[in-house]
């Protein structure tokens, strides 16, 4: 029998992955007026100057507010400077999972992102400037959210904090479960031969996934159930928006309230003790067993769209056994659409989300951070015991 407080002390037990990448020659050439710090020559050019290294100090800078936290978290990084240099000063439990030479280019933190990608790191915090945004984006994409310390010559990126201590507190955030939205912020990079010319040529590469600080709303803080229908209209628009984008994607529309009220927006019949599947805004089957949904999906790319249950925090296993453990092994945790509003999952009181699908290693691969879709274009990140 799987229970909440047993589903605390997993959360406990499991320490939260932190992922860490320092660019250790980034913003080198600021002070020098070498408007950048991009390439090999330009680097060696700072260093025969005097340039010092400021990149690894503004790390640490950052994480320093980790230091309470010490045995909630475990750093995956590389070695020296890189990462391993600042969690032996600050004292932090961490595992070497790349080796850099000491000239360290693009393709190391390239190539470290991608090695946190397959230790399935539940945030990557790096410190440079928008070229190693650029590196980081072409690694991770929006498949694990990131904070951005600013420690480069150009910082126009969205995905960066203001400062290093404003990033340390929302990694601070992050770590003890504290509710905090993700939003998408922008990668962008200038071109520094243009710069260095005068010209400011700024070009936009894509976004990534970036938790920030929670601002509650107001028809949030206030509940009742004309401010709760405003927040679901909302949640809906987001996954009809996801519909449209996706014609070729099944969605399986899990039970309760939360969902039921989506297929309603849809203007589509909805069991709301079961489980249906839609395609192209359409219903294809409705109330569907365990079996055939499997069947239906053979082959098929699909996404689950639930909700979990309100005081207790059951995603799987309480009211939608339809959804297999076979099926959710198959959706991978990038095709879960959960749904639920900020006032829901306040009233979890800090309890992670369960996964009881009755398949032990599946429940513990579940477990780590996730965004929770809680509006329009509104995510927030939670954690799963």
């Amino acid at each position: 029998m799987f229970n909440i407080e047993s589903a605390r002390n997993n959360t406990r037990a499991r320490k939260f992955k932190l992922g860490l990448i320092v660019n250790p020659f980034s913003g080198i050439g600021g002070a020098l007026a070498l408007k950048g710090s991009d390439g090999e020559e330009v680097r060696q050019k700072a260093l025969s100057m005097g340039a010092v290294k400021q990149s690894l100090s503004r790390a640490t800078t950052a994480l320093t507010c980790l230091q309470a936290l010490v045995d909630d978290f475990v750093v995956y990084t590389a070695n020296n400077e890189m990462g391993q240099s600042l969690c032996e000063t600050l004292g932090f439990d961490h595992k070497i999972v790349y080796q850099s030479g000491t000239q360290t280019e693009s393709t190391d933190s390239i190539e470290l992102a991608q090695r946190l990608c397959k230790e399935t790191v539940d945030l990557i915090v790096f410190a440079g400037g928008d070229g190693t945004a650029r590196n980081i984006f072409d690694a991770v994409g929006n498949t694990i959210p990131v904070v951005g310390i600013p420690a480069g010559c150009k910082i126009h990126s969205g995905v960066y904090a203001i400062t290093p201590q404003g990033a340390g507190r929302v990694i601070e955030q992050v770590i003890k479960g504290e509710l905090v939205s993700l939003m998408q912020a922008e990668v962008k990079d200038i071109d520094e031969g243009a710069f260095r010319e005068g010209r400011v040529v700024a070009k936009h590469y894509g976004e990534m996934n970036v938790p920030q600080e929670l601002t509650y709303i107001q028809a949030v803080k206030m509940g009742g159930k004309e401010s709760d229908e405003l927040v679901l209209a909302d949640i809906a628009a987001e996954i009809i928006d996801e519909m449209q984008d996706n014609p070729d994607t099944y969605y399986v529309m899990g039970s309760g309230s939360t969902v039921d009220f989506i297929m309603q927006e849809l203007g589509l019949q909805n069991t709301l003790l079961g489980v249906d599947l839609v395609k192209e805004q359409t219903v294809v089957a409705s109330d569907l067993t365990a079996e055939q949904l499997l069947k239906l999906l053979t082959g098929q790319d699909f996404k689950l769209v639930i909700t979990l249950i309100g005081g207790q925090g059951h995603v799987f296993g309480r009211g939608n056994q339809q959804i297999s453990s076979e099926l959710i092994r198959r959706a991978s945790k990038q095709n879960l659409l959960i749904v639920a509003t900020k006032n829901k999952l306040n009233q979890l009181n800090g309890k992670p989300l369960i996964c009881d699908s009755g398949d032990i290693e599946l429940d513990r691969a579940m477990s780590g951070t996730v965004a929770v879709i809680t509006g329009y274009r509104d995510r927030v990140l939670y954690h799963f015991a």
